[in-house]
């Protein structure tokens, strides 16, 4: 199962490095990554290939959303398939 990781805070080093050592981590493969700064705000787009994961997708939602806050960074997870019901026009 693919998913989508959004990444938001004031930009500093190495958040793309925390965040995909988080996934890695937990067995999650990142499959294609879009960043930018924006002025002094970073942001982030991933799609991730959660089947291999370690933890229930919900765990690893929680556990992005927690280690996120530790660092001030907005981390958000969603199914992939939940992603484009969303965004379909």
């Amino acid at each position: 199962m693919n998913a989508i990781v959004t990444v938001i805070g004031k930009d500093r080093v190495g958040i793309i490095a925390d965040v995909c050592g988080l996934l890695a981590k937990n067995q999650v493969n990142v499959l294609d990554i879009s960043q930018t700064v924006m002025q002094d705000y970073f942001t982030m787009i991933m799609m991730v290939d959660v089947s291999g994961a370690q933890l229930p997708f919900s765990e690893l939602v929680k556990l992005l959303e927690e280690e996120g806050k530790a660092v001030n960074l907005s981390i958000r997870a969603m199914r992939e398939d939940i992603f484009n019901a969303m965004h379909r026009i």
